[in-house]
């Protein structure tokens, strides 16, 4: 199991440096993923500009009898806090529960627990308004659907993995704005999860190509699904003029596929940003300091009019 620490030597001046040595233990759902990448690295870079604060980082391989152990073991070594990224968002009842009774603090990080308006008195949640993701991506694509003159129009939507409360909002972020009087032209014409993953993406795309399925746009869940949608694409020969591609997130790889033309839509999540908020918010419980229950880095929506303001935040 791959582990990660980092034990900073700045200067105990900086601004929010903690007190005293501080040792948070962290589990991350997934390490080979784009978007947790850069999450994680943020919570690195801000761990390394406080005095004395070690992060011990897990990589749970989407396995969440993986992330409960870890949990488990974090509880035992005595850590000063808990980060939780996690596999699950169902499994996260248990999570607070142990945490709560071991007395140490627990910070969720991106993905809403699903106890979120419940949470202990030590706990807290730090990610994006997931009614903002799917909300900004698809009212862009409908006004490039009008630009490009339909009024009718067919889509087809990518999901992430449905244990994930991310991709449930985010999906019914699109039907909502889809049941507008502004966007009920757009039809979906099919749906299903590619597990935020790029390859399955991909082989998603492929199959509704294979089936004869057709549409106008591809609304998908994440920036990888998406990637994946416009590789399959361009395989089978079709111009990426014809079809409007979104995603959500913004990673480094959507950004230069909507410099080549390929991604039309894209979602900012600031993932570095809500690391550092992650470990800030779990170094202010470990000291005992009073936090909000949920705090909320803001979505932005990327286009190719603003994308330059975008390619130098990855």
């Amino acid at each position: 199991m791959k582990k990660f620490l980092i034990a900073s030597t700045m200067a105990a001046t900086l601004m929010g440096t903690a007190a005293s040595a501080e040792n948070i233990g962290v589990s991350m759902a997934l390490f080979d993923d784009n978007f947790l990448t850069v999450l994680r690295n943020g919570m690195i870079d801000y761990a390394g500009q406080q005095d004395g604060v070690t992060l011990q980082i897990e990589d749970a391989q989407n396995d969440v009898g993986k992330q409960l152990n870890q949990i488990q073991n974090f509880i035992a070594s005595g850590v000063d806090a808990i980060i939780v990224n996690p596999v699950d968002t169902d499994a996260t009842i248990a999570m607070s529960q142990a945490t709560a009774d071991a007395g140490i603090p627990l910070v969720y990080v991106n993905r809403e627990p699903v106890n979120v308006d419940t949470l202990p008195e030590n706990q807290a949640f730090v990610a994006s308004n997931e009614l903002e993701s799917g909300t900004l991506e698809t009212q862009e694509i409908c006004r490039l659907l009008k630009e490009a003159g339909k009024t009718e129009a067919k889509a087809v939507v990518m999901m992430g993995e449905l244990s994930n409360q991310a991709a449930r909002v985010r999906t019914q972020d699109i039907k909502d704005v889809i049941a507008t009087p502004e966007c009920s032209f757009i039809t979906i014409v099919e749906e299903q999860t590619a597990a935020w993953s790029r390859t399955q993406g991909a082989d998603l795309m492929t199959n509704w190509l294979s089936a004869g399925v057709q549409f106008d746009a591809v609304i998908a869940n994440n920036d990888e699904m998406a990637i994946g949608a416009i590789q399959a694409l361009k395989a089978a020969g079709i111009p990426m003029d014809s079809v409007i591609v979104g995603g959500i997130d913004a990673t480094a790889d959507a950004l230069a596929a909507m410099a080549a033309g390929d991604l039309d839509v894209s979602v900012f999540q600031n993932a570095a940003g809500q690391g550092e908020g992650a470990v800030s918010t779990a170094l202010k419980l470990a000291k005992g300091e009073p936090v909000e229950k949920k705090v909320y880095v803001p979505f932005e929506l990327v286009t190719p009019a603003n994308l330059a303001d975008y390619q130098t935040k990855n």
